[in-house]
């Protein structure tokens, strides 16, 4: 899929970490409602952002970006609160209704208090830093094209836990709950709006619409208990009139949400018939593990070579009868444990096949694989070298989950050893089955070399797995078997 060029720089990290910049330059005093709304639109905007590419780059300042965000976004958040409500309680309450008057002047009296701490945040801010960072951190974002299978797997991964928070959302109808449902959602939106184009031309007006709604729940939410601490001194007669429509407006929007989200023809399925599904899905978040492994793996080139000796021991090994056919997906998670079997050595060498395992237990949510599987995958991956694994490893998975780890943490091992030097001196493999054993033939390797003692090494896991002797011998290349 070619990335879409219609993505233009208003949609860019770049861009909104630039109006971040250019929004705090401007004094303090002079920042109207609209304007701390803006400003925290860009701010959350970057934070999303941020968030997104953290799952797949390991690079500290996007954290660090992140939490000076954030920052500066919550400073800002009470005075926003207070915006807010007042256009809540103006649009809501009548002439001389005195609940209206009592709540202006609460809301209006700490108005000054908070924007003088919103005006200490936005100087206290790093400007340079930021700027520093609206430079580095594009370049480092813009290594993955925007509308590639990648977002689509962080979309549908951001997808899938709003739609956990919509069900318990409506469940129980809280506050919190619909809280935590906005802003769910809201990360998915941004996923689309920012890093697929095509698919937000097609989903804008839902995604705002449904937005817009959750939003204004939040707002009467926030707006509740505050109408009931001022009413509290008023006549009996306003406070029965404020509450209730209050809870009308609030269950008006609800009502709206539930049509728009609910049956066969809601957004959900709109948003889900437009992402990757089974297969494709998995194949997706295979490109983003290629995209993770990127960041983290120095020699992606070993990476890739590892990936394609293990499947195809794998496959030569199915079709000569050594392997029975177990799993559906063993195939492709040898292939994602393959490609990612050296993230570990973003921190060094050292104990990195340890880490590469720790780190992939801490992936979350991988849109179309099962926490069953991704252990799994985190295991062969540990395996690929270092001490075999034994049952004390793997005591918190199955016996038949354990005979599988070995088994393709047993390939994964003798695919590594095959490029064990990284400098792809092991051009091809062929592999037959003869009397007894397996013969497998590599071109480029020398039998009195420390390449073939380290294969040789490598080979019992597999072996013992497999319950057949494996020979591995040097083959004469094309060029040579030719001029024979």
């Amino acid at each position: 899929m070619k990335a879409d060029s219609s993505i233009s720089e208003s949609f860019g990290l770049a861009h909104w970490m630039l109006d971040v910049a250019k929004r705090v330059a401007k004094p303090a005093k002079s920042m109207k409602s609209d304007d701390v709304h803006d400003l925290r639109v860009a701010l959350r905007r970057c934070r999303s952002m941020a968030d997104g590419f953290r799952a797949i780059d390991p690079d500290k300042n996007w954290k660090k970006m992140r939490r000076q965000a954030t920052a500066l976004f919550d400073s800002l958040g009470a005075l926003r609160d207070c915006h807010v409500m007042l256009e809540w309680v103006e649009k809501l309450g009548s002439e001389g209704d005195p609940i209206r008057e009592s709540l202006f002047a609460h809301l209006r009296g700490p108005e000054p208090a908070l924007q003088r701490q919103a005006e200490l945040a936005i100087e206290s801010f790093d400007r340079k830093q930021w700027r520093t960072w609206a430079r580095f951190l594009p370049c480092r974002a813009a290594r993955v094209r925007a509308g590639s299978e990648v977002f689509e797997t962080l979309a549908l991964e951001k997808l899938n836990a709003a739609r956990r928070l919509h069900a318990q959302a409506l469940k129980t109808r809280g506050a919190i709950a619909f809280h935590r449902l906005r802003i769910g959602l809201k990360k998915f939106r941004y996923v689309v709006e920012n890093f697929l184009p095509r698919h937000h031309r097609e989903w804008k007006s839902g995604l705002k619409q449904v937005q817009d709604l959750l939003g204004e729940i939040h707002d009467l939410d926030v707006l509740r208990p505050v109408v009931s601490r001022v009413s509290g001194d008023q006549d009996s007669e306003g406070r029965r009139r404020w509450e209730p429509m209050l809870e009308t407006e609030r269950n008006a929007r609800i009502e709206r949400y539930r049509e728009l989200m609910s049956g066969e023809h809601s957004l959900w399925t709109v948003w889900r018939a437009g992402l990757p599904r089974g297969e494709a899905a998995r194949q997706a978040s295979l490109k983003r593990l290629q995209a993770w492994s990127s960041f983290n793996d120095s020699d992606l080139r070993h990476s890739r070579r590892v990936a394609r000796f293990a499947v195809q021991i794998h496959d030569d090994f199915l079709r000569l009868g050594v392997l029975k056919a177990g799993h559906g997906n063993d195939r492709e998670l040898l292939r994602a444990a393959a490609v990612v079997h050296e993230v570990g050595r973003a921190n060094g060498n050292k104990n990195h096949h340890k880490r590469t395992e720790r780190m992939i237990d801490q992936l979350d949510h991988v849109a179309g694989w099962v926490p069953q599987d991704m252990q799994a995958m985190a295991r062969i991956a540990r395996y690929h070298r270092g001490a075999l694994p034994e049952a004390a490893g793997l005591q918190d998975v199955s016996k038949p989950q354990r005979n599988r780890i070995k088994l393709l943490a047993g390939i994964l091992r003798l695919a590594n050893a095959l490029d064990d030097s990284h400098d792809g001196s092991i051009r091809r493999i062929s592999i037959v089955k003869s009397e007894g054993f397996i013969a497998i033939r590599a071109e480029g390797l020398r039998l009195q070399s420390a390449l073939a003692e380290r294969i040789a090494g490598a080979r019992h896991l597999l072996e013992v797995t497999c319950g057949l002797p494996i020979m591995v011998r040097p083959l004469a290349s094309r060029r040579a078997t030719r001029r024979h």
